[in-house]
């Protein structure tokens, strides 16, 4: 039992909630049959052969019909090697403690660990952020630093000042400058722009800036790479999307990271944060326009907790961590639900004051769907917002499941 309760951090152990999800430490994993299953689907799914499947689970005859329910044990299997970021966002003049030790535990299972953010400024100078012992954090894991460059102003997203930093030749190549000088100096080797909410008259503004900056890091051994918005065609309306080009950066950079989260966000109304439909979605137009391996899919470390009910403009949800939420359904005896479309779990409860909530957040099955996805698509890695909201089951689930790069070069 320790070593279940270890493993997953189980933070209710003697007061387990209904629907609660928990990763049972054993080498390989059992499958559920489902409705529709065959031996040679099951076995396609895990790439092996319905002959295995069946000699492994003791099957007779090859070609029963399985019932549904019954359980099937799929062996280790060998493992995908692919990269992983996680961003951390320091608040105030230092990294505290506690996002620290984030850092410092997730380190063995990241490629690259993003500090956000370093904000451009009107004049081409950069704001940073604190950088408290990321470096020496990062250095001991062989954890690649990567500098988060924004056009955040004031807390939000700037369409003027994306326009100035990418049409005033002077203010761009100073810029560039800052951003070289400020990366040797703390030896950032990736440098990953995310600009938002950019006029679609500088798309190709922003394509030629990334070609530039690409030149300039080329010389200095870096990495380029950007954050792009979870887009389903080229044509997609919206300042958010339209000036992110995919098949240019496609071309440009090493990677780019996309923003598969925020269907349920803290000003909308209870959904799932990262359903896997929306998510297929976005991955799948990318793949027409940017290989498999250049595209990092986002994911949250995080869910929201609603007050009912929802009304637009209306106070925000809370954002809590799975940990949090498996908490708030055990202290108010909420059972969790799955949604099976979503690929996500959520839970209702009242709270003491007699107000009725809806949660949606992550567990080991969501997150499950989502490496399922990266496998079926070859993708090259996934990239996490934001460290500091624990979910100690993704962690266990992407040791298991991947090899994680730890060396990592310009293309």
């Amino acid at each position: 039992m320790n070593e279940i309760v270890e493993t997953n951090d189980i933070p209710n152990p003697n007061r387990l909630v209904v629907g609660q999800t928990i990763v049972i430490p054993i080498a390989g994993q059992f499958y559920e049959v489902r409705a529709g299953d065959t031996l040679a689907s099951i076995a396609g799914r895990f790439n092996m052969s319905a002959a295995e499947l069946a000699r492994i689970n003791r099957i007779q005859p090859p070609d029963a019909v399985l019932p549904v329910g019954i359980l099937l044990y799929i062996p280790p299997r060998p493992k995908r090697t692919i990269e992983t970021n996680a961003y951390i966002e320091p608040r105030g003049n230092r990294v505290s403690p506690a996002l620290q030790q984030a850092a410092r535990e997730a380190s063995p299972y990241l490629t690259y660990l993003g500090a956000f953010s370093f904000q451009a400024k009107r004049d081409g100078t950069l704001q940073e952020p604190p950088l408290t012992g990321l470096k020496q954090i990062a250095d001991r894991q062989n954890v690649t630093l990567m500098m988060i460059v924004t056009n955040l102003e004031n807390e939000a997203f700037s369409d003027e000042l994306g326009r100035i930093i990418l049409t005033d030749e002077n203010i761009k190549n100073k810029l560039l400058n800052e951003i070289v000088a400020a990366a040797r100096k703390y030896g950032f080797r990736d440098i990953h722009f995310d600009f938002e909410y950019l006029r679609p008259e500088d798309r190709e503004a922003y394509n030629q800036f990334l070609r530039e900056a690409r030149d300039r890091f080329r010389r200095e051994g870096w990495l380029i790479s950007t954050a792009l918005a979870p887009k389903t065609s080229a044509t997609q309306a919206g300042q958010w999307y339209e000036a992110h080009d995919y098949r240019a950066h496609g071309q440009i950079v090493d990677f780019v990271v996309l923003m598969t989260y925020e269907w349920g966000y803290s000003g909308g109304p209870p959904m799932a944060v990262s359903p896997i439909g929306p998510v297929r979605d976005v991955i799948e137009y990318a793949l027409t326009e940017m290989p498999a391996n250049k595209i990092v899919m986002g994911q949250n470390l995080y869910g929201y907790d609603w007050t009912l009910p929802y009304r637009p403009g209306g106070p925000l949800a809370r954002a809590i961590s799975p940990q949090q939420a498996i908490t708030i359904a055990s202290e108010n005896q909420a059972s969790i639900l799955f949604d099976d479309e979503a690929q996500a779990p959520y839970f209702r409860y009242t709270d003491k004051a007699g107000k009725q909530h809806e949660v949606w957040f992550e567990d080991a099955r969501s997150i499950q769907a989502k490496f399922d996805l990266i496998k079926e698509l070859n993708l090259r890695g996934i990239s996490y917002w934001k460290l500091g909201l624990s979910f100690p089951q993704n962690w266990l689930l992407l040791a298991d499941q991947f090899n994680v790069v730890k060396e990592t070069f310009p293309s």
